[in-house]
């Protein structure tokens, strides 16, 4: 095995020492732990080289400015290794794992996000089959896309969503099958890869402005005060997570003013459901047409953390307020599933 294989560890639970005062953080260790184990010195796997990111952080506290560290990471790295791992706290992975294919342009090669439930570092852990068969994928397949493997299941980042806190089987992927199902063998699924850019031009990272962009979830009784003093300026973008296929409160029109007025004066305001499957149809119901005429849009079948990581992208894009709305609903990254 020739393959290099770089890994970004920005910390989390895999990498966490046992403490007096429960796992922490602890610079070098994770480096410790995987060079006394044999597993990683076999000759089936490839080498690697790990970049321990300081301060390690819990994913909790991850932001876009941390996002753009990791893409710059991958970028200045890419031409000397075969695949690249991210090391990362499962908390935020599904952001994370939803923004980095909107800022890596040009990407050829495989970045996979994955973690662990128990620390590596404990005689009963996922942490170790997650890391080596992340590696092994990342190594022996060329997926030209942003992942996230966990469990058994490798999926396209920006259609991953945290599911389980105390499963082994912490993501999934609710509306669009899974890139790979690992069991005895690794089976992937070819014909819903992304496929290569076309020219080589080598990789470019898009850089995330600090956007004011926010996500609210819709609930019985919502007072029309809250959602006016979220969409008060300087706000740019919303991600509503509205009720089944994407209805709201029809019968409160000074809600729906609210709406309105932010609409017009040129916040996106984007509908995504809070149901774990589906996708958003406005028009099946006078509750979801209702919040189309205030001017909100359709997510689609976006996850929550795709419309919102797209749309801190699109709106770093400078580009005029109609085209960042039919872009949110046009097929990217592989992030949504286009009408037929």
């Amino acid at each position: 095995m020739n393959k290099k294989i770089y890994i970004a560890h920005t910390g989390g639970t895999i990498g966490m020492k046992k403490t007096s005062e429960g796992y922490k953080t602890c610079p070098g260790f994770l480096e410790q732990q995987m060079a006394v184990m044999p597993e990683f010195k076999n000759e089936l796997m490839p080498r690697y080289y790990i970049n321990e990111y300081e301060p390690l952080l819990d994913s909790s506290d991850m932001s876009p400015g941390n996002w753009l560290v990791i893409a710059q990471d991958i970028a200045q790295n890419y031409d000397k290794y075969d695949g690249f791992i991210v090391l990362h706290g499962t908390d935020t992975m599904a952001y994370t794992a939803s923004a980095l294919p909107f800022m890596l342009q040009g990407l050829q090669k495989p970045v996979i996000l994955t973690g662990g439930q128990i620390p590596l570092c404990e005689i009963r852990n996922d942490s170790r089959d997650n890391l080596i068969t992340a590696m092994l994928i990342a190594a022996n397949y060329n997926i030209p896309e942003v992942c996230l493997f966990f469990g058994s299941k490798l999926i396209r980042g920006n259609r991953s969503v945290k599911v389980d806190a105390n499963s082994f089987e912490a993501f999934d992927s609710p509306n669009f099958p899974l890139l790979a199902s690992c069991g005895i063998g690794i089976d992937i699924n070819w014909n819903l890869v992304l496929p290569c850019p076309v020219h080589n031009l080598g990789i470019n990272v898009n850089v995330l402005n600090k956007s004011a962009v926010a996500a609210l979830r819709l609930f019985p009784g919502i007072s029309e005060d809250v959602l006016r003093n979220i969409l008060k300026p300087p706000i740019e973008g919303l991600v509503l997570e509205t009720y089944g296929v994407g209805n709201g409160p029809a019968n409160n029109p000074v809600l729906l003013n609210v709406l309105r007025s932010a609409a017009e004066r040129g916040v996106v305001i984007v509908n995504c459901t809070q149901c774990y499957r589906g996708r958003v149809r406005m028009g099946a119901y006078a509750t979801g047409t209702a919040l189309g005429r205030a001017g909100v849009i359709s997510g689609l079948d976006m996850t929550a953390e795709a419309a919102l990581t797209k749309m801190f992208y699109l709106l770093s894009q400078n580009l005029p307020l109609e085209a960042v709305k039919a872009k949110m609903q046009e097929n990217m990254k592989g992030e949504l599933t286009e009408l037929l």
